[in-house]
């Protein structure tokens, strides 16, 4: 039998920061595709579990993390000789995170990006943060993004996800490490795009969350999804994205993940959100940070500031605020004081052609190889 050839990400060694249920599993992903793998976690008690017992208890329950999967509560080891560094902490904490980190990166490691918001202080995206912070060139950042609900995964029931970097050099060496045969990495450069994707969809999660749970029905929620593409895709060009970029899989496949399933935070928040329970009750109901809360503020400024409508984001902000009733969330998301055409991501009123084109696509990177979305590579 003839040899296998190794594979690039072979035993490349890759710090993973941050052991909640996401970070923990990119650290099975990562040594499941042969990396050597150290996930640093701030909580010592954690840090043994996962080290002595190979499993996560708090954030994974049942499950049985990799043999050669490492864990220390220190930064300097978990960083130290790392080619790749993966973050995965709570946005809001992620400057002090990396002030802390600096002194330990390696002059050339690749710094890669697991989440999913925006800095509350800024509106700055988290490539924007790694770059301000980090003293290393943006052609060393990469972001990750897609439908990637951690529990699944975990699991191994198979999905994909768009690596981003402004070089594609880059972005092709975190695919290589970023994959295994339940994982599949697809690449483009439009880091604006993917990055921006898995923000939005995390709001529009919320709105559905909240009509879920305020009783409405299916017929609602696909319209809110629809309708909430738009302006996810509307904001995102708008502050210079590729329109295609969010109906691949770091717009519109993660958007349908994270609306549907009750796992996903920002959809049980929302949830919550529309049975009546305050924000801050729902708050204090979540284990983890749920990044669709923190995001709205930031989001709907960054939107004035390009004069960009969303008044999906917009009513969700009332529901969080207390001024809009859960009840009364759905008339104001699908209704406009007057009729207009349908404005599809084409600009035009087109009826389901874009949405169908939309779909297409994300099915297609799927398929055959993420051929279909401008931009996106296997």
């Amino acid at each position: 039998m003839k040899a296998r050839t190794p594979r690039r990400g072979q035993g490349k060694r890759v710090a993973v920061l941050g052991a909640g249920s996401w970070g923990t599993t990119f650290a099975k992903i990562l040594a499941d595709g042969g990396a050597d793998v150290v996930l640093w976690a701030r909580r010592p008690e954690l840090a043994r579990e996962i080290q002595e017992g190979k499993r996560n208890s708090d954030y994974l329950p049942g499950v049985n993390l990799p043999i050669g999967l490492r864990s220390t509560s220190r930064l300097d080891l978990a960083l130290a000789g790392a080619e790749q560094v993966y973050v995965c902490v709570p946005s809001q904490t992620l400057r002090q995170n990396l002030i802390e980190a600096e002194p330990h990166l390696h002059a050339e490691a690749i710094v890669v990006s697991l989440m999913k918001g925006v800095e509350k202080s800024t509106g700055h995206r988290m490539s924007e943060v790694i770059a301000e912070v980090l003293p290393i060139a943006e052609s060393k950042i990469a972001v990750i993004s897609g439908p990637n609900l951690a529990l699944e995964i975990a699991k191994e029931q198979p999905t994909a996800a768009v690596v981003s970097s402004t070089s594609l050099e880059t972005a092709q060496a975190v695919a290589s490490v970023a994959r295994n045969p339940y994982f599949h990495s697809f690449v483009n450069t439009d880091v604006i795009g993917t990055e921006f994707g898995g923000v939005l969809k995390n709001l529009i999660a919320v709105a559905i969350g909240i009509v879920d749970g305020a009783g409405y029905g299916e017929n609602t929620k696909a319209s809110i999804i629809t309708r909430g593409l738009v302006e996810m895709t509307d904001f995102a060009v708008a502050h210079g994205a590729h329109p295609d970029t969010l109906s691949g899989l770091a717009g519109l496949g993660d958007l349908i993940a994270t609306c549907q399933s009750p796992l996903s935070r920002n959809n049980t928040a929302g949830r919550l959100l529309g049975q009546g329970y305050k924000l801050p009750e729902v708050v204090n109901q979540m284990q983890q940070t749920t990044e669709g809360l923190a995001s709205v503020g930031p989001i709907l400024e960054l939107a004035r500031a390009k004069g960009v409508e969303m008044p999906i984001v917009e009513q969700v902000r009332q529901v969080l605020a207390g001024t809009l009733a859960p009840k009364d969330i759905a008339p104001h998301l699908t209704t406009d004081d007057e009729p207009q055409g349908e404005r599809t991501m084409d600009g035009q009123a087109q009826g389901g052609t874009a949405l169908r084109r939309a779909l297409q696509r994300a099915f297609d990177q799927l398929r055959n190889g993420g051929r279909s979305a401008a931009g996106d590579r296997p």
